[in-house]
């Protein structure tokens, strides 16, 4: 009998191991899945990072014919993902303002259009190398297996036109800078001509009295000389 409440007993298994293999199981799984969601959001805030500034629809990372909810909505899912609160990364915040500003262009109209004339710009020209319509869709056969991919390329030539508007929209900066500044130092210089010519009619007038004594003595002492000619003569 005590051999088989012995035996009887061994065969039952441990409630402690039954409790923690499965238990264990889940916090390494947990564990694995936090330390990969970190990792894949430490790569996202490097891909903003590397993102063509000029370009806010390749650092939100979608296509240029996003509907405004769908660039919100994509948004608002890379803004809570790459947050600084979430991603330990030291230069989050500067990826989490990337985004802040894309989405702040592409929600201006005006702004959008400009983006949006150069990309269909970049767009036409190499349609037109690959004897394409200007019309093909991005998503037309004839533009897949092109090496390099399509989407790259297209890429890579709005990056060179969306440089080249800069550069103009920076020397029309400079240039209106100089022409204000020109304006302003000839108005500066009519301000001072302006006061130069005030100050001049002020100490005139303030001289006035004494030019006019001075007249009067001169023509008083010209008069007694011509009178004692006068008395001489007669």
């Amino acid at each position: 009998m005590p051999a088989e409440a012995s035996s009887s007993t061994g065969s039952k298994p441990s409630t402690s191991t039954a409790r923690s293999g499965p238990s264990g199981a889940d916090d390494i799984e947990k564990l694995l899945s936090r330390e990969a969601t970190a990792f894949q959001r430490e790569v996202e805030v490097e891909r903003i990072l590397k993102a063509f500034k000029l370009n806010p629809y390749e650092i939100l990372d979608i296509n240029d014919d996003a509907s405004p909810e769908e660039i919100k909505k994509k948004y608002r899912q890379l803004s809570l993902f790459i947050h600084p609160d979430k991603t330990p990364h030291a230069r989050a915040p500067d990826a989490f303002d990337l985004l802040k500003k894309a989405e702040s262009e592409l929600s201006d109209k005006a702004k959008r259009e400009e983006i949006d004339a150069v990309i269909n710009q970049a767009r036409a020209i190499l349609l037109k190398s690959l004897l394409l319509p200007t019309t093909t869709p991005d998503s037309d056969p004839r533009l897949r297996n092109l090496a390099p991919p399509w989407r790259q390329q297209l890429l890579a030539k709005a990056k060179e036109l969306l440089i080249d508007e800069e550069v103009r929209r920076r020397k029309a900066v400079k240039m209106n800078l100089a022409n204000e500044g020109l304006e302003a130092r000839k108005k500066e210089e009519e301000v001072s001509a302006k006061k130069r010519k005030a100050e001049d009619d002020a100490r005139w007038e303030e001289n006035r009295e004494q030019r006019v004594d001075s007249w009067r003595s001169f023509a008083a002492s010209k008069n007694k000389k011509k009178k004692q000619k006068i008395a001489i003569l007669g």
